[in-house]
Order: structure tokens, then sequence, then C-alpha cells
């Protein structure tokens, strides 16, 4: 991955967005995919614990975020 907003970014970002933490995954990071995984079971089980429905909110808020972190990511040099 070289800088923000590179094509690599573009595509992690996209694969946050579908399965939170994918995306890091993608850009070599894996304890962050790790964490945005486990916030987004944990958003969800929240999320349903609460309304007692299967609409995941709490899984896409978090999927959001992810996405946007996968998306503004710059490697250190």
């Amino acid at each position: 991955m070289s800088a923000q907003g590179s094509t690599g970014n573009v595509i992690a970002a996209i694969c946050s967005f579908f399965v939170p933490g994918l995306g890091q995954l993608v850009q070599g990071r894996p304890l962050s995919a790790l964490l945005w995984f486990f916030a987004a079971c944990i958003a969800f089980a929240v999320t349903w614990l609460l309304t007692l429905s299967l609409l995941p909110f709490g899984w896409f808020v978090v999927s959001i975020f992810a996405c946007i972190n996968a998306a503004v990511y710059r490697p250190r040099v």
C-alpha cells in the first residue's frame, strides 16, 4: 500500500465495508483486523439484545468506521 487514496486503500475500504477488519487484513494489519472484527461482533450482539431482531445495525455502524479507517491508512515509512 502506498498512500492515502491509493487503489489499495480503496480496495481495502470496500473489503472492510462488507466484513469489518477484512480491509485491514488486506493491508497487512492483522491485529487491527481482529479488533475491528470483534468490535463488529460485539456491536451486533448488543444491537440484537436490545432490539431482539436480526437487524445488523451495530455491525453496519462498525463496518462504516472500519471502512473509513482502511481508506485513510498511511503506512509508516
